[in-house]
C-alpha cells in the first residue's frame, strides 16, 4: 500500500549518530533530546522498531516540553505502525491529537489512525470491526482536513472500504437467498442499495431485490427493481438477468447467476 510520508519532523532533525546498547530494565540517565531523538531515528532506519519505539518514549520522559518531544510522539506512533503493532500505534496518536490538536502533524496522526484500523481489514467472510473503524476514521480524516493530501487519499481508500462492507451484506443476502429466507435476503440487499450507493454491488443488490420478489410472489415491487437496474445500470448482465426472470424467459437461481464460469442467461440470449 502506498504511504503517504510527511517528514517534516524526521527530515530536519535527524543527525545520525551512533549509540551504544541500553539496559532497557534500568532508568536512563539523562540525556540531550537531540542524542536522544537520532538515536531513536537511527534505530528507525535500520528497522529496529520496538527500539525506536521505546527510544523515542525515552525523548518524551526525559524532556516532556520540548519540540523534541512532540515530534518523537508522532515517531514512536509511526515505528509502532511499521511494526504493524495498531493497537499501541492507535493509542499513541490519538494521545497526540488529544494533546496538540493544532500541530502541523495532527493531520498525519489522524491519517497514521485510520492506516492502522484499514490494514486489518479483514476478507468479507470475516467479522468486519477493523472494516467499520476504518471507515470512521477515513472519514474523520476528510472532515477535518478537507483539503489536504491525507484527504485525497482517505477518500479512495474509503471507497474500497464501504465497497468492502457491502460485500459482507451482499454475502450474508446470498446465503439467506439460498436457504429460502427471502425476507432476511430482502433486507440485506435493499440495505446495500440505500447505504453503499457508489459501490460495485449496487447492481446484483438490485437483481437480488428482483429475484427474492419473485420468489415471494410480489411482481409489482420485483418490476420496480427491475425498473430501478434498467434505467441506472442498462449495460450490466445482472440488468440482463433481470430482463429474462421478467419476462419469463428464465427462473429464478437462488443466488446463483452471472458471476459462474458459464452464466445460465448465455442460451437465452441470441
Amino acid at each position: 500500500m502506498n504511504k503517504i510520508h510527511i517528514f517534516g519532523i524526521a527530515a530536519t532533525l535527524m543527525l545520525l549518530t551512533a549509540c551504544g546498547s541500553k539496559d532497557d530494565d534500568k532508568v536512563r540517565p539523562p540525556e540531550s533530546a537531540e542524542n536522544l531523538y537520532n538515536e531513536a531515528v537511527g534505530q528507525f532506519n535500520d528497522r529496529k522498531l520496538k527500539d525506536a519505539v521505546k527510544s523515542f518514549e525515552e525523548v518524551e520522559r526525559q524532556h516532556p516540553s520540548s519540540e523534541w518531544a512532540i515530534n518523537a510522539q508522532v515517531m514512536s506512533g509511526y515505528s509502532s505502525y511499521e511494526a504493524q503493532d495498531y493497537a499501541t500505534a492507535v493509542a499513541t496518536l490519538e494521545r497526540f491529537t488529544k494533546l496538540y490538536p493544532s500541530n502541523e502533524s495532527t493531520p498525519y496522526a489522524y491519517y497514521l489512525v485510520s492506516l492502522c484500523y484499514y490494514e486489518q481489514i479483514s476478507d468479507v467472510g470475516r467479522d468486519q470491526k477493523a472494516t467499520e473503524q476504518a471507515m470512521q476514521a477515513l472519514r474523520e480524516v476528510i472532515r477535518r482536513f478537507p483539503e489536504t493530501e491525507y484527504a485525497r487519499d482517505a477518500k479512495i481508500k474509503l471507497d474500497l472500504t464501504q465497497d468492502h462492507l457491502a460485500g459482507k451484506e451482499m454475502e450474508i443476502g446470498r446465503y439467506y437467498l439460498r436457504h429460502d429466507d427471502y425476507l432476511a435476503a430482502i433486507n440485506r440487499f435493499r440495505f446495500v442499495v440505500e447505504n453503499f450507493q457508489t459501490t460495485s454491488h449496487v447492481p446484483e443488490a438490485l437483481h437480488r431485490l428482483v429475484e427474492a420478489y419473485l420468489r415471494l410472489g410480489v411482481k409489482e415491487e420485483a418490476q420496480r427493481y427491475a425498473a430501478v437496474l434498467g434505467h441506472n445500470f442498462p449495460s450490466s448482465v445482472w440488468y440482463r438477468d433481470s430482463y429474462k426472470l421478467m419476462n419469463g424467459a428464465a427462473k429464478p437461481s437462488a443466488a446463483s447467476g452471472a458471476t459462474d464460469d458459464t452464466p445460465w442467461w448465455d442460451s437465452l440470449i441470441p
